[in-house]
């Protein structure tokens, strides 16, 4: 019955942080985007698709090795704090692609970064490999931050 449980728990993980990824991918680049002016550095459209799957499967598994801790009071404020940066996890595509303010995005995605750093701060002190887990995501965010801010300042 315990593998059962957590086998339950794993997977609603994961659908909580598929259901995040589908609201950010119905607000894809399209012409819009391919209009822009880049940087050289700017990451071929190819490679966006994998390098997210990967994170957000590393992040629901983060999250999994925190819920499974028997202290509920540091686990549902790690866990509250992570469902924040979820919600700004899905927020940033509607905003950068959908109504095309990237400026406006730019302020999400470095608030998206501060409360991923927060949950990885929280996750160390529950289960410091979920924190670690957590840490090419930041790492990431901190370079499509760098690109978004790129991005506005090349086109406004």
């Amino acid at each position: 019955m315990n593998f059962l449980k957590n086998l339950g728990a794993l997977l609603l993980s994961i659908a909580l942080v598929s259901i995040a990824a589908g609201l950010g991918a119905g607000f894809g680049p399209g012409e819009w985007y391919a209009q822009l002016n880049k940087p050289a550095w700017n990451p071929p459209n190819w490679l966006f698709g994998p390098v997210w799957t990967t994170l957000y499967l590393m992040m629901a598994v983060a999250a999994w090795m925190v819920w499974r801790r028997r202290d509920r009071t540091i686990v549902s404020g790690a866990l509250a704090v992570y469902s924040t940066q979820l919600l700004l996890n899905a927020l940033w595509s509607p905003l950068f692609f959908g109504a095309k303010m990237m400026g406006i995005a730019l302020v999400e995605i470095l608030l998206l970064e501060i409360f991923i750093l927060l949950t990885i701060v929280l996750f160390y002190r529950v289960r410091p490999v979920a924190a670690f887990l957590l840490v090419p995501y930041a790492c990431w965010v901190g370079f499509a931050s760098f690109l978004n801010f790129t991005l506005w300042r090349l086109n406004s």
